[in-house]
Order: C-alpha cells, then structure tokens, then sequence
C-alpha cells in the first residue's frame, strides 16, 4: 500500500482499540527501521480523528552511560542493559494501565547528557492514546503493558545502510557506525528475537524495506489486527 494508505489504516485501527482509560501503543522495531517515522505520522492522523496523543520514546529511560556499557559494546549489554524499565512501567506505562492515575512522565534520563530528566508530570485524559516507539518492547517485562503492538520489520543489511547515512554526527564515522551495528546493535536485535520472538508475538507487522510501499500485516496475514490481540479483547 502507499504511504499514506498505511497511515490511514493504522490511525484506523488505533482509533477503534476501546478502553476505559488511555490506549498504550507500542512501536518496535530494530535500529533504523523507521519506528520514530512512522509514530510521527500517526500522531497527526489520531489528532484528526480527536485523540489526544501521548508521543513517548524508548530514548527517555536509558540507564546511565556506565550501566549501559558495563559490558562494552557487546550485544548481551545492549538487550539486558540498556534501559530502565522499572521506570518505565511506574512513570508511563502503569499510570496509563488499568487502575492507573493517569499522571504520568514522558521521559526520566537525558542520554545525550548522560543524566536524569525532569520532565514534567501531566494528567492523561481518558481517551489519550500513548505512541511508544523503541527497541525491544515486547519483550516479557514489558509485553503485558502494551494494548496493541506494532513490529516495524526490515533486513538487517538495509538497518546497517540506513544507519551509515544516519548515525555518522552520532558516532564519528561510517567505520565506527558499522563496527558499532555488527557488534552490538544487530546481534542485541538477534537475541531479541531469540528470546522474545515479537514478529509472532506483535498484532501488526509494517515491512518497512521500502518505507514508500510498506506491506501491513497480521497474524492471518491480512491487514486486520491479529487474531485474538489485545485490540480485540476488551479490557478495563
């Protein structure tokens, strides 16, 4: 489908997840794949249809530089070490759960400054919808926080081009950035996959090798969300 098909159909299905408090949507996907992308245009596509729209990411819990990399750069320290997700789950993703206060934080660390984050903490109305985009989010820690849940799939060779034209300011040079990528960031990916396995696991699928033409797919393979995902049980 195009672009702005797969948008539409998103927001669609987005818009039509009913809860007695905000919807927690996950975005997940590897290094690269368009996640951040594709949350942006949802944002806007929500608003139209009068959802107010929580956009969080990943990047807001770190953990602290010497965490992250008490390991080096290998793969195991960046799937086990990378982020807070106590702090996750008790600043956004419990307080928009059932039961929750709706008072919620967007973010608690800086990891460009390597230190906390005083975001603001706000009152989510009912019907927010909180787009969530980041790595390694259905894994188990994390899988029973999300109401619906979106793999952004593409290849590991078109990840590691598209960080070589992205991520060189990031890390000083193509040579940096792909030793970074072929030691770390896709083998991390591949014990995710290992150990999580979100392709089965996910309500939707985006292709996303050629972000233009995307393929959208669910369990059955169609573009609905898949079968017995937790869009389609109704839930507090």
């Amino acid at each position: 489908m195009s672009r702005a098909a797969l948008v539409e159909r998103m927001a669609g299905l987005i818009d039509a997840v009913q809860r007695s408090r905000p919807v927690r949507v996950a975005i997940d996907g590897p290094d690269a794949a368009g996640r951040t992308t594709l949350a942006d245009e949802l944002a806007p596509a929500l608003r139209v249809r009068g959802r107010t729209v929580i956009h969080a990411s990943i990047d807001g819990f770190h953990r602290p530089r010497a965490e992250r990399h008490r390991r080096e750069d290998s793969a195991q320290g960046y799937y086990e070490d990378s982020f807070d997700h106590a702090a996750l789950r008790q600043e956004l993703l419990d307080p928009l759960g059932p039961g929750g206060t709706r008072r919620y934080r967007r973010a608690v660390f800086d990891f460009r400054l390597d230190a906390p984050q005083a975001a603001p903490s706000m009152i989510a109305p009912e019907d927010a919808v909180l787009i969530f985009d980041g790595v390694f989010l259905l894994r188990p820690e994390l899988i029973e926080s999300w109401d619906l849940t979106v793999v952004v799939a593409v290849s590991f060779d078109e990840t590691l081009r598209r960080a070589l034209d992205r991520d060189v300011a990031l890390f000083g040079s193509r040579e940096e950035v792909e030793r970074r990528y072929r030691s770390r960031y896709i083998p991390g990916q591949r014990l995710y996959l290992a150990a999580a396995h979100p392709h089965e696991a996910a309500d939707l699928i985006v292709y996303n090798d050629d972000p233009a033409r995307p393929l959208l797919q669910g369990r059955a393979g169609s573009s609905e969300p898949r079968d017995g995902c937790k869009a389609q049980r109704r839930r507090p």
